[in-house]
């Protein structure tokens, strides 16, 4: 079965974990993905590794589906190589420090002589401006992209999300930036540049919290939980920052998880008055409008509660589902990596490694009906140098073992 970017080839190279999430999909789509590291490899096949003499689960849940072959920058026939490389491939993808791939004598310029038609997407920490040429981390995009200052609760310090927006949320919207220029291509007949910051992908994911900043103009925000409102939105816990009230409530055993998020729709009132044990709520003009209820939400949702900690999470789950009442189960890493809808759907998927053995990653989350993604190990270091250099470049095998003599590859 034809895949969606069936012979578009990607020059990857990315490292750590914004570029390598955003070429991991574009290689589950279809793409061929050739992943070009130093000698020495990416940095994070050591990092945080549980296991002696084989890649960590750091590089190997990034770079599923890739091929993998060593280039020493540093070296003219490395730039020689790579200058060929480029000519062959359709997207270049990096997310070097600002102006590392200039440095190594491969301005846009350059590139764009190699080959008109190159896609050059690059993944940096801020746009053009005073942070240009700051280094930036996950959680610092978090912290200046609006996500730290938001979250959290107003008693406590700003608070970062186990999410990684910065990264991983950086990496989609590459993803779209790098689809949108191939498109284009088709029209046009050449590349450009796509340019994703960090802290415009977090800001980008943040933007409900700039709608309220403008709106705190007109006055306090109803929806928000809490009791004083300054200048700027506050950290409001868990309240769901949407038109309807939601908030995570306690449930049976009392677990650092055993919890349930349950949002308050104007019809889904009455059910939850009578399951709580409180129909008389069901028509109290204190409680049985949006309106009324607004004040309160801290009472109401602790009424609640006090019907949930009687009760396991997936009991209220089915309780609330039975009444359509929109809610969801606070899900930790171990129900996850076992939850058995995840595996049918191909979202938690196991994968051999000839090093590691066994390991389970995320599948592709973007499902196509004609391009089904089957999600394959992650190569090891310079796995397909021979491949590359000697069937895609026509290097002969002399050649080769003379670039390996000399530490080219």
């Amino acid at each position: 079965m034809t895949k969606a970017l069936e012979g578009v080839r990607v020059l990857d190279m990315t490292h750590v974990q914004s570029g390598p999430s955003a070429t991991q999909i574009l290689a589950w789509l279809g793409a061929e993905v050739i992943k070009l590291e130093a000698p020495h490899g990416d940095i994070t096949r050591t990092q945080l590794n549980d296991v002696d003499n084989g890649d960590s689960l750091y590089f190997t849940m990034l770079n599923c589906n890739k091929q993998s072959i060593t280039l020493n920058m540093k070296s003219d026939r490395g730039k020689e190589v790579f200058a060929e490389l480029v000519r062959n491939s359709d997207v270049l993808a990096e997310n070097f420090g600002p102006g590392a791939v200039d440095r190594m004598g491969f301005t846009w310029d350059k590139l764009r002589e190699l080959n008109p038609r190159l896609i050059y997407a690059s993944i940096k920490g801020f746009g053009e401006g005073p942070y240009t040429h700051y280094k930036a981390y996950e959680v610092v995009a978090q912290a200046m992209g609006g996500s730290m200052s938001t979250t959290g609760f107003e008693d406590g310090p700003p608070t970062a999300t186990g999410a990684q927006i910065g990264d991983s949320g950086t990496g989609i919207h590459t993803v779209a930036g790098i689809l949108a220029a191939l498109f284009q291509r088709e029209r046009s007949g050449h590349g450009q540049r796509v340019s994703v910051a960090m802290q415009h992908a977090v800001l980008n994911l943040c933007r409900v919290k700039l709608r309220d900043q403008q709106r705190l103009t007109r006055g306090p925000l109803r929806e928000y939980p809490n009791d004083e409102f300054g200048e700027e939105v506050p950290r409001s816990g868990n309240a769901s920052g949407g038109g309807q009230p939601g908030w995570a409530v306690r449930c049976k055993p009392g677990g650092p998880n055993d919890y349930i998020y349950v949002i308050v729709q104007p019809a889904g009132w009455a059910p939850i008055a009578n399951l709580i044990g409180r129909p008389e709520l069901a028509d109290d003009p204190e409680w049985n409008t949006p309106q009324a209820r607004l004040p309160k939400l801290d009472k109401m949702f602790h009424m609640i509660e006090e019907w949930t900690i009687n009760h396991d999470k997936w009991d209220v789950l089915a309780q609330l589902n039975a009444h359509n009442i929109p809610c969801g189960p606070i899900l930790s890493t171990q129900e996850l990596i076992e939850d058995s809808s995840l595996a049918d759907n191909d979202m938690i998927v196991s994968v051999d490694h000839p090093e590691r053995g066994e390991f389970k990653t995320v599948g592709c989350p973007i499902k196509l009906s004609d391009s089904p993604v089957q999600v394959e190990r992650s190569p090891l270091l310079g796995e397909h140098n021979e491949d590359v250099y000697l069937h895609r470049l026509g290097l002969e095998e002399s050649e080769l073992a003379e670039l390996k003599a000399n530490g080219v590859i």
